[in-house]
């Protein structure tokens, strides 16, 4: 292929961001600093972080699993890497040995055979779907968009990420409609734009009329990959974990021990959760909770596939974890956990149990009286509106619900009383800007930076309210934003003086950020002050640990009074 073609057919993506959002950043790391972590939240990291469940298992005997399924995979990841070594290996920082890596590679150079003169066949996938196979997943059919003409099952493709473009108001969209035929010119739709956006080649597992028309399944095969990544989807279920290591590192911040009462206030989707229980050799108490019912059932299913008993799950909206003392009453579950009426638990049962139970409980008179409501709302009876008319048209099309369909039960809480928890872990809800890979990032503005910033001091309220006096309080996001971060810690600094940074082992992150920010409306951020910036960790996606970008900070509670 000539130089040209390479400009084209190669992956060289640049993260666009809102130009205020861009110089916000610029003040806070420097042009040069920024440019690097643009540059690498484009690109996956280069290994695979497992965290071994050793309530089942132990590393060495996962790393001897590994070795063989590896081994026995047509994926290619070469099981000798070019110094001779494996490329699966403990992590030996101290006290994370239970901690497996699995090196992948890239960027490689791809062959996209004929070049400009006689373009490959492609498929343009979805930028979401891009980012997943990135990271090792396959092209699934959702994902692709739109296809080159007359491609056949077996073909060999070019993949490349259909992106978001800017529109007249500001607003960022695809304007694709899906299914859309490639010639493969430059009167293609967003022929320019996927220049430098190709992630591999493969094989294609259906036609074009096959990927447009079934709902699911592999689309493409890719096995030439720009990134080399092994998918570890159902592999050793229950005795390992996919996580990242900075993840990893804030359940051990947290530090939790043998026999206490912990909470997890944004739990989902168990990771830290499980980490956490593991720490603790299975025995307290951890109370893992998060606003979405869904959420809840996934961290349950986690903890039951790894055999963790101390955790019970709860639905509860983080910013309402605190109950206060008027509402406090017989049914409400004690700081003990003697009473447990209103948080109510399905972990005694298992699925079939509570299928089994929830079947007793509904009679076919009760059926009925469903259908009748539903077809009554469905075709607009008295004191119906129209919200409920189209909710139960949907229920009719898509069919029962996961609770309905997988006897699963979310318990339901009305929070706790203050100082319940002897640790409390916040892993907030964030702008999620430190995640990789990360192919664009146009959205963002500096008030919706503000504001997520806004949100996690609500939830931080809460938290604070909720350890005990002696207590740990563990605050942490995915994203690079100081106004989450560094701006975070300041506020609950500044408005709790019982509050103290403390340190956290193992410590292998960077420091924070030291200074303030103006904003254009005259809005004044105020950062870490000197000295405090050593008591954080702050994971830098640009540096020699290639991990996401990532922050975490540790509370010590002194006397509230």
């Amino acid at each position: 292929m000539d130089p040209s073609g390479w400009e084209r057919y190669c992956y060289d993506p640049v993260l666009r961001w809102n130009p205020e959002v861009e110089d916000y950043f610029i003040k806070a790391y420097g042009p040069d600093h920024f440019a690097r972590i643009s540059k690498a939240l484009t690109r996956p990291s280069s290994y695979s972080c497992i965290r071994v469940n050793t309530v089942k298992t132990t590393s060495d005997a996962v790393i001897e699993k590994l070795t063989k399924i590896l081994n026995d995979s047509e994926d290619g990841l070469k099981l000798v890497q070019s110094d001779g070594s494996s490329p699966i290996s403990k992590c030996q920082i101290p006290g994370l040995e239970y901690v497996v890596f699995v090196n992948g590679s890239g960027p490689h150079r791809i062959e996209y055979e004929s070049g400009l003169e006689n373009p490959p066949k492609e498929v343009l996938v979805s930028r979401k779907c891009a980012e997943a196979v990135l990271r090792g997943a396959q092209v699934y059919v959702p994902g692709v968009l739109a296809c080159t003409a007359h491609v056949e099952k077996g073909d060999a493709v070019a993949v490349c990420v259909a992106m978001e473009q800017p529109g007249d108001e500001g607003d960022w969209s695809v304007n694709m409609t899906r299914g859309t035929t490639l010639q493969g010119l430059p009167t293609d739709p967003f022929y320019c734009e996927r220049s430098g956006l190709y992630i591999g080649m493969g094989t294609t597992m259906l036609s074009r009329a096959g990927m447009f028309r079934v709902p699911h399944g592999i689309a493409v095969d890719l096995s030439n990959r720009v990134f080399r990544l092994p998918s570890f989807h159902n592999v050793l279920e229950g005795e390992i974990f996919l996580q990242n290591l900075p993840s990893i590192v804030a359940a051990h911040a947290l530090d939790p021990q043998k026999g206490e009462r912990i909470l997890d206030m944004c739990a989902a989707p168990g990771g830290k959760t499980t980490a956490i229980a593991i720490l603790m050799k299975d025995e307290g108490e951890i109370v893992a909770a998060d606003r979405s019912h869904n959420k809840v059932l996934d961290v349950q299913k986690l903890s039951a596939e790894m055999g963790l008993t101390c955790i019970t799950t709860y639905k509860l909206d983080a910013l309402k974890s605190v109950c206060l003392p008027n509402t406090l009453n017989d049914s409400t579950a004690s700081v003990n956990g003697e009473n447990s009426v209103l948080l109510t638990s399905h972990s005694e049962l298992s699925p079939n149990e509570e299928m089994a139970s929830d079947a007793s409980k509904r009679s076919e008179a009760g059926k009925l009286r469903e259908e009748k409501a539903s077809t009554e709302q469905l075709n607009g009876g008295d004191n119906v509106s129209q919200a409920d008319i189209r909710k139960n048209k949907g229920r009719l099309k898509n069919g029962r619900g996961r609770t309905q369909c997988q006897g699963g039960r979310a318990g339901k809480s009305q929070g706790f009383p203050p100082n319940s928890f002897d640790r409390v872990l916040l892993d907030a809800p964030c702008s999620a800007l430190g995640l990789r890979p990360r192919l664009f990032a146009g959205l963002e503005t500096v008030i919706s930076l503000r504001n997520h910033g806004r949100y996690q001091r609500k939830m931080l309220d809460q938290a604070v309210q909720l350890v005990r006096v002696g207590g740990i309080l563990v605050y942490s996001t995915c994203t690079i934003n100081p106004s989450e971060n560094e701006a975070v810690v300041r506020y609950a600094l500044d408005k709790y003086k019982f509050l103290s940074l403390a340190p956290q082992h193992p410590r292998i992150g960077g420091p924070g950020l030291v200074g303030r920010w103006e904003f254009p409306d005259g809005y004044i951020e105020e950062w870490l002050k000197p000295g405090e910036e050593e008591m954080v960790q702050k994971f830098d996606p640009s540096s020699e640990l290639d991990t996401i970008g990532f922050f975490i900070a540790k509370f010590s509670v002194g006397s509230k009074d």
